[in-house]
C-alpha cells in the first residue's frame, strides 16, 4: 500500500473517507492546510474525512540536531515531502493548460470558418447588387447617365420598344467598306506565299517551346487568344474575368487588364492605334488604348447586348468592328467613337451568337449559331444571305482562309470546310468521339496552313475542294485537362499560341538551334 502523492510506504498512513485513498498523513494534511480539496479527485477534503490506519510501526531514533546525521536526514525528507507536493500540483495545471489549449483551438477555428462563410456571402452579395445596378433602368431624370462609355446625349432618341435608335452604317462608310474590299481583292489576286513562311517540314518537327502561367489558379482555363504580329504580343481571354498582354520574345506579361465580372470570351487587337478589344459574359464589350508606358486604359464600355458577348471582330479596314451576342443579335460599330452603328436582328432566327469573323474583304460577315448553323452575312445591306447546316451543336469557331474561297467552321461533331463559291460543304473532320468537340480553328495569315484544337492540337495542310488536305503535325494538349480551347498561329506559321482549361499559355514550335538552322 503506497502513498497516493509520493507513491512511497507511508509511515503514518491515513485513508479518506470519501475517495478511500490512501496517504501519508503529514503530506495530505499539508495539502489540505493550503488547498482544502483532495490532490486527486480535486473533491473539497478536510482533516475530518481523514481516518488513521493502526499498523505496527518500527521504533524511530529520538530526534537529534541538524549537526546529525539523522537530524540532516529528516531535512531532506521534508524536502522530498515539500518537492512531491510541488510536482503533482505542476501536473494538476499542465493538464488543465492543455484542456484549456485545446477548447481555445477549436474555438478558433470555428471562428474561421464563420468568417469565411460571411465573406463568401459578402461577395455573392455584392456580385448581385452589381449585376442589379448593370441591369436596372435609369430614371428619366438622369440625363448624364453613361452611355457605351461615355456621357449619353440628351438627344438620344429611342426608338419603339424603348430601344435606342442607332445612327445607321452611312452611305460613306458603304463607299469606304467598298474601296477597302476593291483593293484588298486586287491585291488577293497578286499575292504569291511569302519566303519567310514555314515549311512543312519545319511544323512536323514542332515541339512545345514554353510554357506560361498567366491567369488566376482559383479560376483557371483560357477561352480566348490573339496575336499582335508586329510586335508578337500574344492576347490571352480567361474565365478569371482578366486579358492578358503577353510579350512572347521577352517571355513577361506586358498587362493585365481587369473590368470585367465574368469571364472574357473573346480578345481582338486592332491594327493600328495601339487598341485592343475584349468581350465578356457580363455582356459588355470593352476597348482598350495603349500608352506610352506600356499600360491599357479602358476607353469605353459598350453595353449594348443583353446576353453573353461571344465574339468580337475586326473590320479590314480597322475603323470598325461586330460583336455577337447569345442575345441573337449582332452589333457593328464605329471603333473612334465607340458608337454602335447597327444592331441587327433576324426575327426570323432566335438562337444566339456563339462565334463570328469577317471575310478577308470585309464585305461578308460569317455568325455560327447555338443552334448549330453558320449564318452569312451581307455586311452593306446587313441582310443574311446564305445558312450552312450540317453541323451538330453549337458552332464554336469560325475562320476564313486568305485566299477568300473557303471557310473552316469547328462545332460538336468536328470541322467543316465550306466553298464560298458555290455555298457547299466540300469536305468534313470527324477528329474526335461524340463527347469531345472541336473548340477552335484557325486558318495561318497566307492560307497555307489550318490548324484545330480539341482535346488535341492538329495542323492541316491547305488543299482544295478536290484535292486532299493532309495532316502535318498532332501536338498533344499537354494540360492535363484534355481540352484545348484556342489556337492561333504567330506570323509566318513560325509558331503556334494555345490555350486550355488550365491557365497556361503554351507556345509551341521549332527548338532554337533547328529554328536558326532553318533561317
Amino acid at each position: 500500500m503506497n502513498c497516493s502523492i509520493s507513491g512511497e510506504l507511508p509511515e503514518d498512513p491515513v485513508v479518506s473517507k470519501k475517495s478511500g485513498l490512501l496517504y501519508e498523513k503529514r503530506l495530505i494534511e499539508r495539502h489540505i492546510a493550503d488547498y482544502g480539496k483532495c490532490p486527486v479527485t480535486g473533491e473539497a477534503l478536510t482533516m475530518e474525512d481523514i481516518v488513521p490506519i493502526k499498523t505496527g510501526k518500527n521504533v524511530k531514533p529520538r530526534s537529534l540536531t541538524a549537526a546529525s546525521i539523522p537530524g540532516m536526514l529528516g531535512m531532506f525528507q521534508n524536502e522530498w515531502d515539500a518537492l512531491m507536493l510541488s510536482n503533482f500540483a505542476l501536473e494538476q495545471q499542465l493538464h488543465t493548460a492543455r484542456q484549456e489549449l485545446s477548447h481555445a483551438l477549436y474555438q478558433h477555428d470555428a471562428a474561421c470558418r464563420v468568417i469565411a462563410r460571411l465573406k463568401k456571402e459578402r461577395d455573392e452579395a455584392r456580385s448581385l447588387l452589381a449585376q442589379a445596378e448593370r441591369q436596372a433602368p435609369l430614371p428619366a431624370s438622369a440625363i448624364t447617365a453613361v452611355s457605351n462609355g461615355k456621357r449619353a446625349s440628351e438627344e438620344e432618341d429611342m426608338g419603339p420598344g424603348a430601344k435606342r435608335m442607332r445612327h445607321g452604317v452611312s452611305d460613306s462608310i458603304i463607299a469606304e467598306l467598298t474601296e477597302c474590299n476593291a483593293a484588298l481583292s486586287q491585291q488577293r489576286k497578286k499575292r504569291q506565299i511569302p519566303p519567310t513562311l514555314a515549311p512543312i517540314d519545319a511544323l512536323e518537327r514542332y515541339t512545345q517551346l514554353s510554357s506560361h502561367p498567366l491567369h488566376k489558379t482559383n479560376k483557371p482555363g483560357i477561352t480566348s487568344i490573339d496575336i499582335n504580329p508586329s510586335k508578337d504580343i500574344v492576347a490571352t481571354g480567361g474565365i478569371d474575368s482578366n486579358a492578358v498582354l503577353f510579350g512572347r520574345t521577352s517571355g513577361e506579361i506586358l498587362s493585365t487588364l481587369s473590368g470585367h465580372s465574368k469571364k472574357v470570351t473573346s480578345v481582338k487587337f486592332v491594327a493600328h492605334n495601339d487598341v485592343f478589344l475584349s468581350g465578356s459574359a457580363d455582356k459588355t464589350v470593352r476597348i482598350w488604348q495603349g500608352s506610352e508606358d506600356g499600360n491599357y486604359n479602358c476607353r469605353h464600355i459598350l453595353k449594348d447586348h443583353t446576353a453573353e458577348v461571344q465574339a468580337v471582330t475586326v473590320h479590314a479596314t480597322n475603323n470598325y468592328f461586330v460583336t455577337a451576342s447569345l442575345d441573337a443579335t449582332w452589333c457593328f460599330y464605329d471603333l473612334s467613337s465607340g458608337l454602335c452603328l447597327t444592331q441587327v436582328e433576324d426575327p426570323t432566327n432566335s438562337m444566339g451568337y456563339t462565334s463570328a469573323a469577317f471575310h478577308p474583304d470585309g464585305l461578308i460577315l460569317g455568325t455560327g449559331t447555338i443552334g448549330s448553323t453558320v449564318r452569312i452575312w451581307d455586311v452593306k445591306s446587313r441582310g443574311n444571305v446564305a445558312n450552312f447546316d450540317g453541323h451538330t451543336g453549337a458552332v464554336t469557331a469560325i475562320s476564313f482562309s486568305e485566299n477568300g474561297y473557303f471557310l473552316a467552321t469547328a462545332a460538336h461533331d468536328g470541322v467543316k470546310l465550306w466553298d464560298l463559291r458555290k455555298l457547299k460543304n466540300f469536305r468534313s473532320f470527324e477528329l474526335y468521339d461524340q463527347d469531345t468537340p472541336t473548340n477552335s480553328v484557325d486558318f495561318d495569315h497566307s492560307g497555307s496552313y489550318l490548324a484545330m484544337a480539341g482535346s488535341d492540337i492538329r495542323v492541316y495542310q491547305v488543299g482544295s475542294v478536290k484535292a486532299e488536305w493532309n495532316c502535318i503535325k498532332t501536338l498533344p494538349d499537354l494540360s492535363g485537362t484534355g481540352r484545348a480551347t484556342c489556337v492561333k498561329f504567330g506570323p509566318d506559321a513560325r509558331y503556334l499560341a494555345v490555350g486550355s482549361m488550365d491557365r497556361n499559355l503554351r507556345v509551341f514550335g521549332l527548338p532554337e538551334e533547328d529554328a536558326s538552322t532553318e533561317s
